[in-house]
C-alpha cells in the first residue's frame, strides 16, 4: 500500500517571451522611414495556447482533511484558554495518540495553573492522501507559528516567555484517518522543533 504523493503544481506558465521578441522584429526590415511594422495575421493566431491544469481528482477529500484539521485547532484553542477540554468539541476532531497528547497538555496547564492566549499561526498542507486504502489516511504538514502566542501564568496573570530554544515557527506533522461515519480524524500530531519553516 503506497500513498499517493502530493506535491505542489506549478502554475500555468506565461508565453514565451520570444513571441514578443519575433514581432517586434518583423517591423526591421527595408522600407523608408514612413515604414510601419507589420504583423501577419497568422502570427497572433499561431501562439501556442495555454490550457488550464486538470482538476485534481482528490481536491474534495483534501478539502474535508483540512476542514477536520482546522476544526481540530479551533476546538483545541478553546480547551488551551481554559486548560480544559469540558464544553469543546476536541473529541470530534482527534482521537488516539494525538487526543491523548492534547489531553497531557491540558492537565500540564492545570496543574502548573497556565491558560493561553493570543493565536496560533497555521499554513496546513496535505503532504499525502491515499483513499483508496482499507482505512484511507493522509498526512498533513502545518508551519506552526507561535510569534503570536502566550503562555499565561493564572496566579500572578504574567506571561511566561517561551524557552530561548524554542523556535518561533516549525514544523508539525499529522496523520488523518477516514473512519466509518466518513469523517476525518487526526489521530497523531507531532510537532518537530529542529524543522523551522
Amino acid at each position: 500500500m503506497t500513498a499517493r504523493q502530493t506535491r505542489r503544481r506549478p502554475g500555468v506558465m506565461a508565453l514565451c517571451a520570444a513571441v514578443g521578441l519575433a514581432l517586434a522584429l518583423a517591423g526591421c526590415g527595408g522600407g523608408g522611414d514612413d515604414a510601419k511594422p507589420q504583423t501577419a495575421p497568422s502570427e497572433a493566431s499561431s501562439a501556442p495556447s495555454v490550457s488550464a491544469s486538470p482538476p485534481d481528482p482528490d481536491a474534495a477529500d483534501k478539502t474535508a482533511v483540512l476542514a477536520s484539521y482546522t476544526s481540530m485547532w479551533v476546538e483545541q484553542m478553546k480547551a488551551y484558554r481554559v486548560a480544559s477540554p469540558d464544553g469543546t468539541k476536541l473529541a470530534d476532531f482527534a482521537t488516539l495518540d494525538a487526543l491523548s497528547a492534547f489531553e497531557r497538555d491540558l492537565a500540564h496547564m492545570k496543574k502548573n495553573n497556565t491558560v493561553i492566549r493570543g493565536e496560533l499561526g497555521h499554513e496546513p498542507e496535505v503532504t499525502a492522501l491515499d483513499v483508496d486504502a482499507k482505512l484511507p489516511t493522509a498526512t498533513v504538514e502545518d508551519c506552526i507559528d507561535l510569534s503570536k502566542w502566550q503562555t499565561l501564568d493564572t496566579k500572578t496573570n504574567k506571561p511566561i516567555p517561551l524557552p530561548t530554544a524554542q523556535p518561533l515557527r516549525y514544523v508539525a506533522t499529522a496523520t488523518v484517518e477516514r473512519w466509518d461515519n466518513h469523517r476525518w480524524m487526526v489521530t497523531e500530531y507531532q510537532p518537530d522543533g529542529s524543522r523551522t519553516c
